[in-house]
């Protein structure tokens, strides 16, 4: 199992599509840059804006992101018509999706490393108060370990798509709404608490200083951990075999008659 997960960890490298969940990282400091803009009233502090980053994260774009990223990843083996060739292998297909939804895990710790990064790098730039070096640790663990847990809430949609042909797009569309409707979620703590992506923000103490934020961690820990065992059992019952490619018919050679 350690060598299937090396091996995916190997193949990362090659893949563009890594860059692109890094731009989208990107992304989200820039439409939270955005809304500072707005003249509501607002005191803006380093601590404000990462919370504002990782609010956008989980409701437009960590979700769908990383279920297209890592639905990709295991896509690539049909469309690159190496999976029937991995399976004359002694290594089932359960074992080979387990290996590359690890790696997706470790994906999900390197995009939320890169979010940190940027949020840091925009708040300089604003010149937002409040940025000394414990508050940039506590924002660091808190968006790195919000983006593992936002990945274990999606696991059961990346697990389902990959059953699919083409998977990692649909999987991307049901995950962005399924983040989206964490906006939804918030609204009421008692249903934030259940709802595996808001509870992503509870076990990470998202915004725990504000007297009207009641965190179960205890509740939130067993959401999560429901849909760890749910994802877990679509990958031990995953059956996936290589589409073998309909072969070319020989073109038939008419002879001609006569001399």
């Amino acid at each position: 199992m350690l060598v299937t997960i090396k091996t995916e960890l190997w193949k990362l490298k090659r893949y563009n599509m890594i860059w692109a969940g890094v731009l989208l990282m990107l992304l989200a400091v820039l439409l939270t840059v955005f809304t500072t803009t707005a003249m509501d009233g607002t005191v803006w502090t380093f601590s404000h804006f990462a919370d504002q980053v990782m609010k956008e994260n989980i409701t437009t774009i960590f979700p769908m992101c990383i279920a297209l990223i890592t639905g990709y990843i295991i896509n690539r083996e049909s469309t690159d018509d190496t999976l029937k060739s991995i399976l004359t292998i002694p290594v089932s297909f359960p074992a080979l999706l387990f290996g590359k939804l690890t790696a997706g895990g470790l994906l999900a710790l390197f995009l939320g490393l890169a979010s940190t990064v940027f949020t840091v790098a925009a708040s300089f730039l604003l010149g937002f108060p409040g940025g000394e070096l414990p508050a940039i640790l506590q924002a660091a663990a808190q968006i790195i370990f919000n983006c593992l847990f936002l990945y274990i809430a999606v696991l059961p949609i990346i697990a389902i798509a990959a059953r699919l042909p083409n998977g990692h797009l649909i999987g991307a569309i049901v995950a962005f709404v399924y983040g989206y409707g964490g906006m939804f979620a918030a609204g009421n703590m008692t249903l934030a608490n259940l709802y595996p992506v808001t509870a992503s923000m509870g076990l990470v103490g998202y915004r725990s200083y504000d007297a009207a934020v009641h965190w179960n961690p205890l509740a939130c820990a067993l959401s999560l951990l429901i849909t760890l065992l749910i994802a877990a059992v679509f990958v031990v019952t995953a059956k996936k075999s290589a589409a073998p490619k309909a072969a070319k018919k020989p073109k038939q050679v008419i002879t001609k008659k006569g001399w």
